[in-house]
């Protein structure tokens, strides 16, 4: 949708250079998704140095000296830590955000340390894989996943992270549950399968090559308003669903739909939703009569 408004906006017709410029985008995401991984690595090794130097203190006590270790021997967060893959793709595409900005880090733990989970659990007797498991997940829903600060941080490195935010800490949160004391740990792939990733280039492609086609069909079902008055992503929406109904024929018509309104929800105004969903219903009928409207294998469901 932000690609084909900017498409529009800006008159291009360099499809190719457009749709490089999604899949860059969908890998900055990736970026965003290690950072969060590594963001509790950075955390852990803070919390090791501040232990570190208690046991220097000149008047140490008994505490400092032989301090609870629960926390930076969760087995979770070693196995992130010891990820090649991790390591690997930090150096590969250069990012050093927690070097750099170690201020956020610093942030998290005092979060961290002042929840009743993280009192909890260093306070616990012995702890299994799955409590180690069970704790880190609780720790990113209650304060790393909803913390302003960093929102904030990340909306100031890339504006559109924040709209992946929710698509990343899911993706997190999956991680999470996959990871195993037996394995090294390997970052989830956005993308569900090979299929995904050629859908978003073809749904842009297709939308952008035919989205003038469906201005007479919108047109007739809203005779009622004129074209400047409808919103520019309501517009776009519609015929991006349109775009869907004829060129996608296994992806079934309430499921576009479902999808559109969703999407018009967060991005257009409190009404757009049921226009949409008033719009396309009447269009997917009329498709249906006429017979443009093929749909087959799962899209009959």
């Amino acid at each position: 949708m932000q690609s084909i408004y900017a498409l529009l906006q800006s008159k291009s017709d360099d499809l190719v250079r457009e749709e490089k410029f999604i899949h860059f985008s969908i890998d900055r995401i990736y970026d965003l998704y290690v950072l969060m991984l590594t963001l509790l690595v950075e955390v852990r090794d803070l919390a090791e140095a501040h232990l570190e130097i208690g046991k220097k203190k000149f008047l140490a006590t008994s505490e400092d000296i032989n301090p609870n270790q629960k926390f930076i021997k969760n087995r979770l967060l070693l196995i992130l830590k010891n990820s090649c893959f991790l390591k690997e793709y930090l150096e590969k595409h250069k990012i050093k955000n927690w070097a750099n900005d170690s201020e956020y880090v610093r942030v998290i733990l005092d979060a961290i340390k002042e929840t009743d989970i993280y009192k909890s659990y260093i306070n616990s007797e012995e702890l299994s894989f799955k409590d180690d498991r069970d704790f880190i997940v609780a720790i990113f829903k209650e304060v790393v996943a909803p913390n302003d600060k960093l929102f904030d941080y990340f909306e100031s490195q890339n504006i559109s992270w924040i709209d992946d935010l929710p698509l990343v800490n899911t993706t997190v949160l999956k991680s999470f549950s996959k990871m195993s004391q037996q394995k090294p740990f390997v970052g989830d792939t956005l993308y569900g399968n090979d299929e995904d990733k050629e859908f978003v280039g073809e749904l842009f492609k297709k939308v952008a090559l035919h989205h003038a086609d469906f201005n007479k069909d919108i047109d007739d079902k809203t005779p009622n308003w004129d074209a400047d008055r409808i919103a520019e992503l309501d517009l776009i929406l519609i015929k991006m669903a349109l775009t869907e109904f004829v060129h996608f024929p296994s992806i079934p018509v309430r499921v576009t739909i479902n999808e559109y309104i969703e999407i018009a929800k967060d991005y257009s105004t409190s009404k757009s939703g049921f226009f949409i969903n008033g719009v396309l219903d009447k269009i997917s009928k009329e498709y249906t009569s006429s017979g443009k409207l093929k749909k087959s294998g799962r899209g009959l469901l």
